[in-house]
Formats: structure tokens, sequence, C-alpha cells
């Protein structure tokens, strides 16, 4: 199957599994991915021959009523038991073949695309089951410990504890999002003991992640995840940073920097420089402590986290003033 088809099969298959009651098309239409764009004729093609090739690979499409006294619409739903498969013997080769295929497929698309579909779930009013994904699970799973355990904490919407790189100040985050990002596995979400959203890489957890025991404890906020995971994204240790700096002024960082040209227009006296970012809150501290003579022109996250601790002082002074 063409990539775009295939995504939007498995994302058919997301939704019809892990709801709760038979689904609508009106409903299935907002849920998955591809079928928004289309006119209704094309949906309806579209869709029935979606559930076709379902039907045709031996996942169990089930048509029925929410109703049984009520001549409502009918709806469609994919029911757990029908959908797993009996005990399967392979011979080590062929398993470890299939334990590499799988492991591609998970960390490729398979955990976004899950997380997306039962959040549009939600936003329609329909409260999915993620006990059910395990049927969709590939065995083999992503070789951070602290996956497993924030992986179920996005789906369930539970609060997670633990501690990053080695500290031992204790974070707790509300996670909306995982993702997969040069080769590695990140969450994003609210970071409580911050009160900010913030993007941790799974490596860098120490320990095993406390989930906190109660479920739907959140609201995912309705923004672009994407974007925001492109903005808070950790910095590489190749990362560069352009930075507006005064003449005369912050000579360790333009020492280190390469002194470039812009296309928008700077104040009066600046000059730009492309400086090396390879510790994103570092060079937060140096920029703030350059004062008016340093401005971020990107990347964003970085703006970001210049303007929180800018403001942080002044709030901090703020509070020494009234006392």
């Amino acid at each position: 199957m063409a990539p775009r088809k295939s995504e939007r099969i498995v994302n058919l298959t997301i939704c019809l599994l892990s709801a709760r009651r038979f689904l609508p098309k009106s409903q299935i239409r907002e849920v998955v991915e591809g079928y928004q764009d289309m006119s209704d004729a094309t949906f309806e093609r579209t869709f029935e021959r979606d559930k076709d090739e379902l039907r045709a690979m031996g996942v169990p499409v089930e048509t029925g009523h929410n109703e049984a006294f009520f001549d409502d619409e009918p709806g469609y739903r994919i029911r757990r038991a029908d959908f797993e498969f009996p005990p399967v013997e392979f011979t080590p080769a062929e398993a470890t073949v299939l334990g590499a295929a799988a492991q591609v497929w998970q960390q490729a698309s398979a955990a976004e695309q899950t997380v997306n579909a039962l959040t549009k779930l939600r936003a329609t009013g329909v409260e999915p089951d993620t006990d059910r994904l395990a049927a969709l699970e590939p065995t083999v799973t992503a070789v951070e410990p602290a996956f497993e355990t924030i992986w179920q904490a996005t789906l369930q919407r539970r609060r997670v504890s633990f501690r990053y790189r080695g500290g031992s100040e204790e974070r707790v985050l509300e996670p909306w999002n995982v993702t997969w990002r040069k080769g590695r596995w990140y969450v994003m979400g609210h970071d409580l003991s911050r009160g900010e959203p913030r993007m941790f890489k799974m490596g860098r957890i120490s320990g095993e992640p406390r989930l906190h025991p109660e479920r739907e404890a959140y609201q995912v906020p309705d923004v672009d995840l994407a974007e925001m995971a492109r903005r808070l994204e950790p910095a590489g240790p190749d990362a560069t940073a352009v930075v507006a700096v005064r003449e005369g002024h912050a000579p360790a960082m333009t020492r280190r920097s390469e002194r470039i040209e812009v296309p928008r227009p700077l104040p009066a006296g600046f000059a730009a420089w492309r400086v090396p970012c390879g510790n994103e809150a570092e060079l937060a501290a140096e920029v703030c402590a350059a004062g008016a003579n340093a401005v971020v022109l990107e990347p964003a996250r970085l703006r970001d986290r210049v303007l929180h601790q800018l403001r942080g002082v002044v709030a901090a002074a703020r509070g020494q003033e009234q006392a």
C-alpha cells in the first residue's frame, strides 16, 4: 500500500479497535487522519474500500447499532477478541526478522499515530478503551527503559514522576505526546515542576518512572503538537543559534561565533552571529547576562527560554520591591 493509504488504514484500525461502542461514519470521518479533506462521495468510496481491505486482511470489522430499540445510525468497531491471533510459533531466524520489522514499524509511526487517534476520539466525545490497544502493539519495544511507563501514561492521561539526567529533583509531567526524532524517543508535555511545556529525551530519564494512579487526570491542549515539538526539541551537539549582538559587547560569545548576514533588518549598531548551541541552557544564560545588547533571532525555542528567564528576573525584582 502507498504510505498515505497505509497510514490511513492503520489509523482506522486504531480508531475502531479502541472504541467502546459502534462508531458511526460521521465520527470516523472526523477522527481518522486522511478522511477529513475528502468530499462526501470520495469519503464514502474510500471508507468502503478501506473496510473491504481490512476484512480481506482478516481484520473483522463489525457493523451494528448502539441502541437495541431505536433505529439509530449503524456504526463500526473491531472487537479485540476477534482481532487477536492465536499463538504462532516461529523459527529463531523468522523471529529475528519479525522482531526487527516490528521495532521499525513502531518507531516509525505507530506511537504518534495512536496518540493522535485517541486524542481525536476524545475530542468527539468518544471515550476509548486503551487496554484494547495491547492487541495492536508489536512485541519488540523501544530500547529506552522508561518508554513503556511513559507510553502508558500518555495513552491513559496519567501524570508521571521521574528524575532527569541524574538530578536529585523529581519532575512531575502531564505527557501530551511521544515522538521519534533523530533516532531517539522523546516525551512532550506540561512540566508541573517548572510550570511550562517541556520535552524530555527518554534515554536521559533516570531509573523507573512512577505512574500516578488517577486516569484522565488532565486535558491535552488544542495546539499544534508537531510544531511545539520542533520548538522544544533539545539542541544537539552540532546545533547553532543566530544572535544579534550590539557592536563591542558580549566578546566571549562573538569570539567563538561566525558573523553572518541575515535578511531581516537589525537594530542600529547590531550584527548577526551564528553561535554554537550545544547547550541551550548555558547559551540562554549568556544571552540574558548581555541584557539589551543581545537578541536571539533563532531558534524560537531558545528565544522562548531567554524570555522565560528574563520574565522570571522581572517577577523576582517586583517581589523584592513589594516586600
